[in-house]
Formats: C-alpha cells, sequence, structure tokens
C-alpha cells in the first residue's frame, strides 16, 4: 500500500525554532524590566504599608481625643481639643496626599506593562 510519513516537514521545525527565540527575548525584555521597576515597587508597597499603619494611629488618637471630649467640661479643655483634632485632620490630608501620589505612581508602573 501507499503511506504517507507520519513525521513533521522540517519547515514547521524552523517556525517552532523562530517562536522559541521570540520567547527567550520576551523573557529577558520582561526580566529586565521587572529587576529595574521592582525595587521601586517595593518601596512605593513599604510606604504604603506605614501610610497605613500611621493612618490607623490616627484614627485611634482622633477616637480616643473624641471620647475625652464627650467627658471634658471646661471651655480651655475645649479649645485644646479643637486645635489637636485640626493638627491630626492635615496629618490624615497629608497621608492621603502621599497615598494618592502612590497610587499614581503604581498606575504608571501598570500602564508600562509590569502588572503583579
Amino acid at each position: 500500500g501507499a503511506g504517507s510519513s507520519g513525521g513533521s516537514s522540517p519547515d514547521e521545525g524552523v517556525v517552532e525554532d523562530v517562536s522559541l527565540i521570540d520567547e527567550k527575548a520576551v523573557e529577558q525584555l520582561a526580566e529586565g524590566l521587572i529587576s529595574h521597576y521592582l525595587p521601586d515597587l517595593q518601596r512605593s508597597k513599604s510606604a504604603l504599608k506605614e501610610l497605613t499603619q500611621n493612618q490607623e494611629v490616627l484614627l485611634e488618637t482622633i477616637e480616643q481625643e473624641i471620647s475625652k471630649f464627650k467627658e471634658c467640661n471646661s471651655i480651655p479643655e475645649i479649645d485644646a481639643l479643637f486645635s489637636e483634632a485640626k493638627h491630626y485632620h492635615n496629618k490624615l490630608v497629608n497621608i492621603r496626599n502621599e497615598m494618592m501620589l502612590l497610587h499614581e505612581k503604581s498606575s504608571k508602573l501598570k500602564v508600562s506593562g509590569i502588572i503583579f
């Protein structure tokens, strides 16, 4: 009988080799980009963690101040409390601004194609 060979033609092998080379190049490029951006991302991550912790501490402090406010009666104490509240509010605003900046930076990194 007449039978055809079951093996792949030489052309197919060449195409496979080319795709392997491309894959390796892409892999190297990705590694390069990651090693370039990773330190920034790790710094941003630890900065965000620190900001979050600071925010929690500030919120706890504000809650304590509020409970003091409920107990206190004298006007000078209330005045001191309001100026303290304003001070903590400013701190929170600064933290929020910093977080927004970090978010912006990480969004730009994501646009560059590095998504974790």
